[in-house]
Formats: C-alpha cells, structure tokens, sequence
C-alpha cells in the first residue's frame, strides 16, 4: 500500500481550525498542554520539565539566546533570520539521490560520525512501507544517517531518544530537529550531561499529522501514491516529484483552501521560529536560488560544521529582488478573511500566479517575506485562540520584526500590533 492511499480522497482533515487540537485521532496525547508539537520531550524522564522548557508553555528565545550568543537579536535581518555569524548558498557537487535537495542535512550527520566528531545523531527516517510517516531514529553508523534521506514533513517525537542517548552512554551527539525541537533541547541542554551537542536546525513550518499529509496530497496532486518528494518553492509553486522523476508544479494560488482548512496542527499555528533561530547550524532553502541550500551558521560549533561539510560543497551566490513591503497590506487584509474560502476564478488565479513569478520577492527578500507572513498569521492565531497565552508564547522580536507594518495592522484589526504593557 502506498502512502497516498491510506487516507481516503473524501475524508476530511482531523480537525477544523475552530477546534483547538493537534492530534484529534490520537489517545497518547492526552493530557498535554493544549499547545503541544509532540516533541517527544513528555515520553521521557525529563517530563517533569516540560513546564520550564516547552516553547509552547514558556518562550525562551531571548534567555537561550543569550545563553549561546552573549546577545539578543539585532535590528535588520536577524530580527527574520535570528542571530547567525554567516550565511551560505551551497549544494553538495554530488548529490543523494534520495535526498529531498542535495542531501548536506544527512551528508553532515553522516561525516560527523565517520570522523569520530560524535557517538550518535538523533535525526527523523520513515516508518517501513512508508514515504512520509515521521519516526525518530538515533543512528550510530553513517549508513544508518544516509538511509534517513528525503524531508518527512510530519511531526516526529525525535527529543523521545533523550533516554535512551544516555542509557547508552552516549557523550557526543548531534542533533537534527525542528525549532521546537531544538527549543525544548536547548532548555534542557545543562541536564543532559553531555561532552559535545551539535544542533542542525530545520527550517519548518506547517507540519501536519501523517493521516492530514495523506489528505494533503490527495487534494493537490494528479497522482499522490507516487510522490516522492514536495517543497514551496520560491517561484510561488508547490513542486512535487515523483517515482518517474518527473516533476508536478501546483501555483500556491491554486490550492483548494476550502478542503484544506484545518489541516495545520494548534502548536504549528501558534509557532515563531520558521528559521529554526536556537541552532548552531541551519541547513533550509528559502532564501536561496532554485535549486540551492540556503544555510546559516549561527554559533562557533555552526561554522565547525559548515567546515566539516565545505569540500564536498558548490559554493553559490545568496541574491535578493523585489520588495516584500508592497504585498504585505493585502495580505494583512486577507488575515480578516473567513478561513478556508474558496479560489478566486481560474483566469484570476493564472493572473495572479504571473505576477508572482515576474515581480515577487526573490532570494533573501522571498525568505522575509514568507517569514513575515507565517508571524502574522500566527500572531493573529495565537490572539484569537489563546489571547491569554500570548505574553508567554511569542517571543520579543515579533512585535519588532513586524514594526513596519503597525499603521497597517492598527487600522486592519482595530488594536495595537505591539502590546500596550510591552515596552518597544
């Protein structure tokens, strides 16, 4: 059986965006926090600090960071990207051929255990007969890293192999995980009692429960059961890429948002770090090229990394166009939609697809326009499902990083984008 056919084309996401949840079908969650990703830190025996280290209970994005930095996030870039020390272009001259991109996030997990660098990598493979359904794996070879190839963008408990890294007395480890991941990592970090932690951070946005991405696929593609791989592309196209490698393109203008209006899980919806910011080293794509990695070395042990992986890297040039600034009034209107409307006309839509790929943002500018719209929208989420939550769950360099467009959002929504009690 192939993935795409385990979930029926008339079946419907697990839940609607109205029903505050994350996985409705199942029974092992009860009684987290409403907000919860799954980390995998509550299925350990560090549960207990869930309360001091859950992104989702407590925000300490600004405490971690001057933990790892000295510093808090400066005005320009880093208030998208978060705080990093250099950023790349890059792609590995001989690529894996199973690899979602070019394969540098395994290709790295992979040398660091062949050079002795680590005793083990907590990464994300695939349940067997599956392509997507996310499970954790702690690999202690380079093959065992290498067969995890290719993105599973579903949630994956992967900070559960806590116990069992130091039930086998693991010293040196490398992790590779999603902003929320590493946040609850990043807490707990002094507790673990461990010599070495190399963080590869994920860009990520959006992930779903398995069964929603099975629906997902369903309601986009020609021929879901043979996707193997898809990505939002810069060019404003779902491309997904399958068995026969050829390659299906679907403009984001044309999703139907009526069926999939629900599908994103309460935490992914409430979260504000696409960038993955509390990494030593992320390895994504958004602001780079088609056809590029776009990675951000953040700390000392980041650039470490880069340098391990450097010889086997292209090395390319990180380019910006457009300007974001004048599609962010329409989309800020958009915000006050009804969720889940329907498509505008098809020669509409065709329309509108044009210009995206003629004048839209492009390169760095395309990685902080994409980044601006997930804060708002989660801003805007968080404040109309969880207001209360909302000095506790998103972190300071929201309010400054969308300090441009306050005018906009006052005049929209009849209410500061910055919190009256929160000093600018």
């Amino acid at each position: 059986m192939t993935d795409a056919a385990i979930v029926p084309m008339e079946e419907g996401p697990s839940k609607g965006l109205d029903q505050i949840s994350l996985l409705s079908r199942d029974d092992r969650l009860k009684g987290r926090p409403r907000l919860c990703s799954d980390c995998g830190l509550c299925d350990t025996s560090f549960s207990p600090l869930m309360p001091q280290s859950c992104v989702f209970v407590r925000n300490q994005t600004a405490s971690i960071e001057q933990r790892l930095h000295g510093r808090n996030r400066r005005a320009g870039d880093e208030l998208h990207f978060g705080i990093h020390r250099a950023q790349y272009a890059a792609r590995m001259r001989r690529p894996h051929p199973k690899a979602q991109w070019t394969g540098m996030v395994t290709a790295l997990g992979a040398r660091l255990l062949e050079r002795g660098r680590v005793d083990a990598v907590v990464t994300t493979g695939a349940a067997p007969g599956t392509r997507f359904q996310a499970v954790p794996v702690l690999a202690r070879t380079p093959q065992a890293v290498l067969k995890t190839a290719g993105n599973k963008p579903c949630l994956s408990p992967n900070l559960n192999l806590i116990d069992l890294v130091r039930e086998q007395g693991i010293k040196r480890l490398a992790f590779i995980g999603t902003g929320c991941q590493v946040h609850a990592l990043r807490a707990v970090e002094s507790e673990l009692a461990l010599d070495r932690l190399a963080v590869i951070g994920i860009p990520c946005s959006d992930n779903v429960t398995y069964p929603d991405l099975m629906y997902f696929l369903n309601q986009i593609s020609r021929s879901p059961e043979t996707v193997v791989h898809h990505e939002f592309m810069q060019d404003f196209r779902l491309w997904l890429r399958h068995e026969n490698g050829k390659v299906e393109h679907v403009n984001f203008i044309d999703f139907p948002m009526d069926k999939l209006h629900g599908i994103f899980p309460s935490a992914c919806l409430s979260c504000f770090d696409y960038p993955n910011g509390l990494s030593d080293l992320t390895i994504g794509f958004m602001g780079a090229e088609l056809g590029w990695q776009w990675v951000l070395a953040r700390t000392e042990t980041g650039e470490e990394l880069f340098d391990l992986l450097r010889p086997e890297l292209e090395l390319g040039e990180l380019t910006e166009g457009g300007d974001r600034t004048r599609g962010m009034p329409r989309f800020i209107e958009r915000l006050t939609h009804p969720p889940g409307e329907k498509r505008p006309p098809f020669l509409v839509r065709r329309l509108i697809a044009m210009l995206q790929r003629r004048r839209g943002a492009r390169g760095l500018e395309f990685a902080r326009a994409v980044i601006e719209m997930k804060l708002l929208r989660n801003l805007n989420y968080v404040r109309s499902k969880f207001e209360r939550f909302e000095p506790r769950v998103v972190p300071y360099h929201v309010y400054e990083a969308l300090d441009p467009y306050a005018d906009i959002y006052r005049e929209t929504f009849e209410r500061p984008l910055r919190p009256e009690n929160q000093d600018p």
